[in-house]
């Protein structure tokens, strides 16, 4: 069977959102669907949204699902695509994609994380030295009180 994943849109005027699905590429647009991918909603506020359950649309893609040039564009922009294109399969944790405000979360890929023995200095360490340096300022007034008698 011939499928292709496409936008099928919802809402109503001026507030669309649209699911991304896979159907029967010989059907119309609002033919029956095959399965559910995900959802793209651009007017949500107060960010546009994105998610598609990655794990399903790599295996239609890998079945021979083509899809049409906006859902390429959201796939591409949720890191769908680098792995149909790499052939590799996002972490457990990572198995939905999102998007929220226009800025691509970097899903799927092992990201160099913080070493947990490596903290950052805790700022109760710098206190103590920002308490001693009102205890300067008056001295260093009567300092210069001193000079300008002179």
């Amino acid at each position: 069977m011939a499928t292709a994943i496409r936008m099928r849109r919802g809402g109503r005027t001026h507030e669309p959102y649209y699911r991304i699905v896979v159907i029967d590429s010989r059907h119309r647009d609002r033919g029956p669907e095959i399965d559910n991918l995900g959802i793209y909603h651009p007017c949500a506020r107060p960010e546009p949204v994105s998610e598609v359950d990655v794990n399903k649309t790599l295996e239609w893609l890998r079945k021979g699902a083509q899809p049409s040039d906006t859902a390429r564009s959201v796939l591409r922009k949720l890191g769908v695509m680098k792995h149909f294109h790499d052939n590799t399969s996002p972490e457990p944790e990572a198995a939905v994609a999102r998007v929220t405000g226009g800025v691509v979360e970097d899903k799927g890929f092992n990201a160099p994380q913080p070493l947990k023995d490596e903290e950052p200095e805790a700022p109760a360490e710098k206190a103590p030295e920002a308490a001693e340096a009102p205890a300067d300022a008056p001295e260093a007034a009567a300092d210069s009180e001193e000079k300008a008698e002179e």
